[in-house]
């Protein structure tokens, strides 16, 4: 599929097709955040009524469950069918979301509601690996960056539309109501991709074997690194965003869905802004963009008693973070030659690593009492070090391949 032979109408129709789905994704992934408070009262009501602090900590772990998901599903996903026309796999992909997430509405028990965010997270990196793969050939050579920033649309939108209002829901006829409207989403988006996606060839030559080759490139595991270590700070404080807006700032529950729509435009703007700057410049946007995360993450952490000043530096975050995503995608695709199905994907594993990551120390600083602007400063930290990584990475990278991809 490309701009030659399939008209401008029917390729929007696909990648809009696709961006419902990524909008889903973004609602499963990230509204279980702001219902925190709620899923741990109704699942551990003991250890809410003892201790709402470990209840909060425990309950993170369906965030780091849903990010385990990710990565192991991810390149194994994305591996095995690699061979197989895409635009089948994505309606299997979606499919699969759609039960999973059915799952969740309905089991009864923490530890079941684990095993269904597990299973949830399996299909998301293959998902938007592929479906970024689609995207870019859409876009036509020279704007990698801005079909990978197109497919991640539906998700920074579903941060502005889709996760405040899930929390509202959630937050006044119970949370299984959101991940009701994620399921409802997801069967949506299989009958589109079934209906508007027309076919694209996938590569019939590849095998798992071939396609795990990338793991001997030894800058894709420093891109990687970047991803799961240096994006790792936003979830951080993504994760425990209620708790900061209703116990440091002092505003009422109802406010949490507001912060979260400005956190959402921040990512919206943020996504459209890093797909031209990574197409201008991989390097540059990479390297200023972790460094700014770092200093807006302390900000944050300081300015986050007065819900004004925590309004504007969550939409700074939200900005920041998004700018670098989709750079963070082009980078491992610039690096990882001709495996680029399972690179596509594997970007969403490292990201996920920084899901799981972050959700975890989050919860653990809390847990040890340090409270709930901890994660903030958490945060700051796992961004430097993936800038760290990010240094190292373009210094052992050879001179000439380093000026052909900044």
């Amino acid at each position: 599929m490309n701009p030659s032979t399939e008209s401008r109408g029917a390729a929007k129709r696909a990648l809009l097709s696709l961006a419902i789905g990524s909008f889903g994704i973004g609602m499963t992934e990230f509204v279980v955040m702001g219902l925190l408070p709620d899923i741990a009262t109704d699942l551990l009501p003991t250890l809410w009524a003892s201790s709402p602090e470990d209840a909060l900590s425990q309950a993170g772990w369906l965030i780091s469950l849903y990010a385990l998901g990710v990565v192991v599903g991810a390149p194994t996903i994305a591996g095995f069918v690699a061979r197989f026309p895409r635009h089948r796999v994505m309606i299997a992909l979606a499919l699969a979301l759609t039960v999973f997430n059915a799952l969740t509405v309905v089991l009864p028990s923490f530890e079941l509601v684990g095993a269904s965010r597990f299973l949830a997270g399996l299909p998301h990196g293959a998902y938007f690996g592929i479906g970024a793969l689609v995207a870019a050939d859409v876009m036509g050579p020279g704007n990698r960056a801005k079909g990978v920033a197109f497919i991640l649309t539906g998700l920074t939108i579903a941060n502005v539309v889709g996760v405040p209002f899930g929390t509202f829901l959630g937050q006044q006829w119970g949370w299984r109501v959101a991940f009701g409207v994620v399921a409802g989403v997801f069967a949506l988006a299989t009958l589109c991709i079934a209906f508007f996606v027309p076919e694209h060839p996938g590569e019939p030559g590849r095998t798992m074997r071939a396609e795990l080759r990338v793991f001997r490139i030894r800058q894709v595991w420093f891109a990687l690194g970047v991803g799961a270590i240096g994006f790792g700070g936003f979830f951080a404080v993504y994760s425990y965003i209620a708790p900061v807006v209703t116990d440091i700032a002092g505003s009422p529950e109802w406010v949490v869905p507001i912060v979260l729509v400005l956190m959402g435009l921040g990512m919206t703007a943020g996504n459209l802004v890093g797909g031209h700057l990574a197409d201008i410049s991989v390097k540059r946007t990479l390297l200023l963009g972790l460094a700014v995360l770092a200093a807006v993450l302390v900000l944050l952490a300081l300015l986050s008693f007065w819900i004004v000043s925590l309004a504007i530096m969550v939409f700074i975050v939200g900005f920041v973070s998004s700018v670098l995503s989709p750079t963070i995608q082009t980078r491992l695709m610039d690096v990882a030659e001709d495996n680029q199905s399972i690179a596509a994907a594997l970007n969403h594993s490292a990201l996920n690593i920084g899901n799981s990551l972050g959700a975890f120390l989050g919860g653990a600083v809390i847990a040890f009492g340090w409270g709930f602007t901890a994660p903030a400063w958490t945060g700051a930290a796992l961004a430097l070090a993936g800038l760290l990584i990010a240094v190292v990475s373009y210094r052992a990278e050879p001179v000439r391949t380093a000026q052909v991809r900044s």
